[in-house]
């Protein structure tokens, strides 16, 4: 794939090193019966994703603030314990919001009346052995909490993935322009300019496999596949 790539971008390269200077127009010379094609294409790339992350937190509730923040620090100590013990990283532990908000009960013809507290203490945890998040997620609920959101599953460094969607979008590209160069008698010359749109954010795809015997031992999760795409618009040059 590489040497493609390779043969696809010299010709740019060598138009890169004969631009002229900024602030100056870019004007590639064309040949007098050369005829511009413009191109778009659009390429994914999948593979099992190797990261999950998944929010978890303690709620409680006490007559005043102070109580109800002094239960959710006893809980929260235990669900932190619980995620090392399961072998997260202290790094991959972020807190992601801490609040206190009063409870109002609410009657005609009356203002609202104060009953009672509530706190709540949320962490975002990344898990980067995916396999054993339905264990981690039984060990949060075990240890006191009682808000949990997610997973969610990507991938931790989609570079190369990304990569893989370029050379397969540019090949898409190059095969567009061939099939009009030979419905109009022409030939692919080169490539005037090739511009890349945004990649979409790694997303997860279904994906059926057998489950072991044991799975069912915690919590089933099914982390399919990741996927990012690329989009290239590429112009070519056309002639006989």
């Amino acid at each position: 794939m590489r040497s493609f790539l390779a043969s696809i971008l010299a010709p740019l390269a060598v138009l890169a090193l004969s631009a002229p200077a900024a602030g100056q127009t870019a004007t590639a010379p064309l040949p007098a019966d050369a005829t511009l094609l413009s191109v778009s294409a659009q390429a994914q790339a999948s593979r099992a994703p190797d990261i999950a992350t998944v929010s978890a937190g303690v709620v409680t509730q006490a007559a005043d603030g102070n109580g109800a923040m002094r239960q959710n620090a006893e809980l929260m100590n235990k669900v932190l314990a619980a995620l090392k013990a399961a072998g997260v990283a202290e790094k991959d532990v972020q807190t992601s919001g801490i609040h206190l908000q009063p409870q109002y009960r609410y009657a005609e013809n009356q203002p609202p009346a104060i009953t009672g507290y509530q706190a709540s203490n949320t962490v975002n945890v990344k898990l980067r052995d995916v396999s054993k998040m339905g264990r981690v997620l039984d060990a949060l609920v075990a240890s006191g909490s009682n808000q949990i959101n997610g997973p969610s599953f990507g991938i931790d460094e989609p570079e190369p993935l990304y990569d893989q969607a370029r050379l397969d979008a540019l090949k898409l590209a190059q095969a567009r322009a061939e099939t009009y160069a030979k419905a109009l008698g022409l030939r692919v010359r080169r490539i005037v300019s090739i511009g890349e749109g945004g990649g979409a954010v790694p997303m997860p795809m279904p994906r059926m496999a057998m489950m072991k015997a044991d799975a069912f031992e915690s919590t089933p999760v099914a982390a399919g596949e990741s996927s990012v795409s690329v989009s290239l618009d590429v112009v070519f040059e056309l002639g006989r």
